[in-house]
């Protein structure tokens, strides 16, 4: 089980990278064998990772992964059941791996497709895209919510991740309870 969380916004980045940091250290615990972080002061954006290694033990699995441009940016966690199927309709669309992962045929499927590419992944799965190109972040997970995104939006800013201690290592994240809903 792998981590995720990341933030958008223009305000304030070098604090959000910070908390950026906290995120990552706040779930560990759910992948011991690697993690990393990709940040874009100009763009307002950062994305982290915590790896559990499972398919494809080498660093070419390390996230966050980048297309081969540099424009496309992902953090994923959870396993594509059909991924090596999606992986030779890529192959013989003239596409090129440098690893035996997942997260790879995620990354060059959104290439090929864009979003609509979610709509062939069979599986559990949590993902943040980023696209540079467009300035778009694309946040989605499994149709059953096996894997957890947990998100919030305010103010132009949205944070991210797959656990709520994760999401309370941002300052911006308000910590008050909605006595209604309770």
């Amino acid at each position: 089980m792998c981590g995720i969380a990341g933030f958008i916004s223009h305000s304030d980045f070098r604090s959000f990278t910070d908390d950026l940091n906290r995120a990552g250290e706040a779930f560990s615990h759910r992948g011991p064998d690697d993690s990393g972080s990709y940040l874009d002061g100009t763009q307002g954006i950062g994305l982290a990772h915590r790896r559990l290694s499972i398919i494809d033990l080498s660093e070419a699995g390390h996230q966050p992964m980048s297309n081969h441009e540099g424009s496309l940016h992902i953090v994923y966690n959870g396993e594509i059941y059909n991924f090596m199927q999606i992986r030779r309709t890529l192959v013989n669309r003239g596409h090129r791996f440098l690893s035996s992962t997942d997260t790879e045929v995620l990354l060059k499927a959104y290439q090929q497709w864009g979003a609509a590419c979610l709509e062939r992944f069979s599986g559990m799965f949590a993902l943040a895209i980023w696209d540079s190109r467009r300035q778009q972040l694309v946040l989605a997970r499994d149709r059953l919510g096996i894997k957890p995104l947990y998100y919030y939006h305010k103010n132009n800013t949205l944070l991210f991740a797959s656990e709520l201690k994760a999401l309370m290592a941002f300052k911006a994240f308000p910590r008050l309870i909605d006595d209604g809903a309770l």
